[in-house]
């Protein structure tokens, strides 16, 4: 399951598995990230920080897990899979487990309650570094003036992120979520015979299966992000 960070307040550091080592991945205020799908991941949060986490409902074939390894090896100590409706909610308990579990105490695997193979492979891609989502911005400022949607991570992934100017453009029931974000100036978004008014830092999301339209006035700037499982690729 991809993921898209963006650091509002204060800065995070997002701890990865990258190619069979572990690394920490310094997200500053104001950087956005996309993580690919199949990257054991840790996100390592501070007081007074605010960030957010884009990622879409599951599947019901698609499991998440939660791992801890053997001190800073790739070895696995714990583990445990499971289909993620809400993660405020289920993964405290599975947390809890694993700290009144024998291989907590212990600091040893119990082979026979470790996968074999696990439900989908690891990716073995290198991470991209985040990037200031304002400097982005900065250097694209012409297109974007000029009414261009550009693609903030390119076209490869199944999350796709794109950075709209001023314009219109109009959707036809889609079959995934569209959540959208207001940065600069303003639009006007029309579904269900409303008109909802976007200003900066304001979002919304349009369910799937919504026909809608979006009008962008001159000097908007906002971003749409989507995540259809349809685009899904094999891990590499």
């Amino acid at each position: 399951m991809r993921k898209v960070f963006y650091q509002l307040q204060g800065d995070m550091v997002l701890q990865v598995l990258e190619r069979g080592k572990h690394r920490d991945v310094a997200i500053q205020q104001g950087e956005i990230f996309l993580l690919p799908a199949g990257i054991p991941h840790s996100p390592q949060r501070f007081a007074n920080t605010v960030g957010l986490v884009i990622e879409r409902r599951r599947l019901k074939t698609e499991l998440d897990g939660l791992r801890y390894y053997v001190g800073n090896t790739t070895d696995v100590l714990f583990e445990k899979w499971f289909y993620c409706e809400d993660l405020g909610t289920q993964l405290a308990p599975i947390i809890q487990e694993f700290f009144s579990s024998e291989q907590h105490r212990t600091g040893k695997p119990i082979p026979d309650q470790l996968l074999m193979d696990t439900p989908f492979p690891l990716s073995t891609r290198s991470v991209m570094e985040p990037m200031s989502l304002e400097a982005w911005l900065a250097g694209h400022r012409k297109e974007l003036q000029g009414g261009a949607s550009l693609n903030l991570f390119g076209d490869t992934y199944e999350t796709q992120v794109i950075v709209h100017g001023q314009g219109s453009s109009k959707g036809w029931k889609q079959n995934v979520d569209m959540w959208l974000w207001q940065l600069e100036g303003s639009s006007v978004v029309t579904m269900g015979g409303q008109h909802l008014s976007l200003t900066p830092d304001e979002s919304l999301l349009v369910p799937a299966r919504t026909e809608y339209s979006w009008e962008r006035g001159q000097g908007s700037v906002a971003l749409a992000v989507t995540q259809d499982p349809a685009r899904k690729k094999p891990l590499g």
